[in-house]
């Protein structure tokens, strides 16, 4: 039977997941403000695609300043910096007067994300226990389907106005809100045994776990874990197999972000304008994607740490690679106006789901859970910045590939994406659902093949690789 989480854990990991609530604000809001903003500055397509990329250059160099900053000044000083800098790069935003302005404003929003994103995760894991991990690192996404569906509700509104600005600023708001929220947060109870302040480390964990049975234990596994010296790159170099978990997390991130969901996200208008939506319709037709997204996450959180990370995977791919497929079709065939727009919010909301209940929330969890601890923050700081450097490339070419490559062709190139990545998954992901982060990591620094990891019936060290 499984431990019941207190109240102080869920309070904390849910200010921590506040986080993803600002990286969903500020993902959604371009989708709404980029038409307005081309208007106003006449903005090249050329331009456009880097005003909504500049984010994810700022986000991978976010990642490599939080995977510096996590380890020497910990997770909950570095959250903390992402939040001054969410509130900064917002206002900044909405004052630029120029694409080049805009694009650097832009950049400084990305850095906020990308420590936003690499920390949350890695903190949210640290202070959860292992029966409850999957659901609580699955609410850092819950909320960013939330800022998202926010984002896209305001721009529907604000484009009444064509108030762009205030599109892009009103983020700021919230950032305020989350600055004091994340100023309250302990440290985590791992990073303090790595900084050696084990009495403080203690302290947290009976703080976080309610009670002091079973926290010498957790101490003690996280001493054994750390029993070595060799962290990072140094470690990258020497051991075989924490190369594999950092190539596994390079590999979840890419599946992540060539599911094709962020095309959604930042060209949803395009999108539906493709399917026949003119003018506002587009924006709230792109606000149905967001309440879809934000809901089929509760999904998530409900099975995460019941039916397990595999299988959501696997169902939710195929449900994207079919989604995908379809709306190629449904554009090819250039079905009659009202059946169009119909069938492209029926596909298009599939796969929003299909992605919202695996790879969103599931990617995460995974990336977080199965870098071993001593190679913990260069482990996520390579993955993080692979989920953005494939998220500026899926940012950057949508609109090329639409021009060069054809509507219906677009489409079914991400079906078929889709499609591969559930035979890598099937290959290479395991099953971690209700392990510690102890015996991930002792399952794989002993060499067993990834997809056995925590299998009772594979032998430890058998058939090594994968």
């Amino acid at each position: 039977m499984s431990k019941p989480v207190t109240g102080r854990a869920r309070l904390v990991a849910g200010l921590a997941a506040v986080a993803g609530l600002m990286f969903g604000l500020d993902i959604g809001v371009i989708s709404g403000a980029l038409g307005l903003i081309a208007q106003e500055f006449d903005a090249t397509q050329l331009q456009q695609e880097w005003i909504v990329a500049s984010m994810m250059v700022g986000a991978s160099a976010g990642v490599l300043v939080a995977a510096r900053l996590s380890f020497v000044w910990g997770r909950k000083r570095t959250l903390v910096i992402g939040a001054v800098l969410f509130v900064a790069g917002s206002v900044l935003c909405a004052l630029s007067g120029s694409i080049g302005m805009l694009i650097a404003a832009r950049v400084v929003l990305g850095l906020a994300i990308g420590i936003s994103t690499f920390t949350a995760p890695l903190y949210i894991s640290e202070i959860a226990d292992a029966q409850h991990r999957g659901a609580m690192v699955s609410v850092y996404q819950l909320m960013i389907t939330i800022g998202i569906l926010l984002a896209f509700i305001s721009d529907a509104l604000f484009s009444y106005f064509d108030a762009w600005r205030w599109m892009l600023g009103v983020v700021a708001f919230p950032g305020v809100v989350y600055l004091m929220g994340a100023a309250f947060l302990p440290a985590s109870p791992r990073w303090l045994m790595m900084r050696g302040r084990r009495d403080a480390a203690r302290r947290a964990l009976l703080e976080l776990r309610g009670q002091a049975r079973g926290v010498s234990r957790e101490l003690a596994e996280i001493d054994a874990q750390l029993g070595g010296h060799t962290r990072g790159w140094a470690l990258f170099r020497d051991n075989r197999n924490f190369r594999r978990s950092v190539c596994l997390g390079i590999l979840l991130q890419c599946i992540q972000q060539f599911t094709g969901m962020n095309v959604v996200m930042y060209y949803a208008p395009r999108i539906f304008g493709l399917a026949g939506f003119t003018d506002h319709a587009r924006l709230w037709g792109t606000a149905s994607v967001g309440v879809v997204n934000m809901l089929a996450t509760f999904l998530a959180i409900g099975l995460v740490d019941r039916w397990g990370r595999r299988p959501m995977l696997v169902c939710g791919l195929l449900v994207m690679s079919a989604g995908m497929a379809m709306l190629g079709v449904m554009i090819r065939m250039g079905a009659d106006p009202g059946m169009q727009q119909a069938m492209a919010v029926g596909v298009l909301l599939c796969f929003v789901a299909g992605f919202a209940f695996s790879a969103g929330p599931l990617v995460w969890v995974l990336c977080s859970e199965i870098q071993p601890l001593r190679g913990r923050d260069f482990g996520l700081a390579c993955s993080t910045t692979t989920n953005w450097i494939a998220n500026m490339i899926v940012g950057s070419t949508f609109l090329t590939l639409l021009d060069h490559l054809g509507q219906a062709q677009t489409f079914w190139l991400y079906a078929v994406l889709n499609a591969f990545f559930v035979v890598l998954v099937l290959l290479f992901v395991p099953e971690t659902k209700g392990l510690s982060l102890e015996r991930i990591e002792r399952d794989l620094m002993a060499g067993r093949r990834l997809r056995d990891i925590g299998r009772e019936s594979m032998p430890v060290g058998s058939r090594p690789g994968a």
